[in-house]
């Protein structure tokens, strides 16, 4: 069953970031990991939106997500992410056929 990760993210140095999305996406590819979705300028249809960037990746399952977070490449990167924003991140996993 697919599983999502869900972030949202208050970038506050560009630069590091940057450094961060540019390595990115190699990290993803060993998990089955897709980008589906990262807007920095979201449309809010209803409620109040305190966040910069919402970010939504796909996964095979729950597992190929959390071993993409724990793995030596995505944590190597990821000290960039953490320095350069303030960031909620999910783990949702997705629904079974009807």
């Amino acid at each position: 069953m697919s599983a999502y990760i869900i972030a949202q993210l208050m970038i506050h140095d560009r630069a590091r970031y940057d450094r961060y999305a540019a390595a990115f996406f190699p990290t993803l590819k060993p998990f089955g990991g897709r980008l589906l979705a990262a807007d920095e300028g979201p449309r809010v249809l209803e409620g109040a939106w305190p966040r910069g960037k919402p970010v939504l990746i796909d996964f095979p399952d729950a597992a190929a997500a959390e071993a993409w977070a724990a793995s030596p490449a995505y944590r190597a990167i990821a000290v960039d992410r953490l320095a350069a924003s303030e960031a909620v991140v999910l783990l949702a996993k997705g629904l079974g056929a009807p």
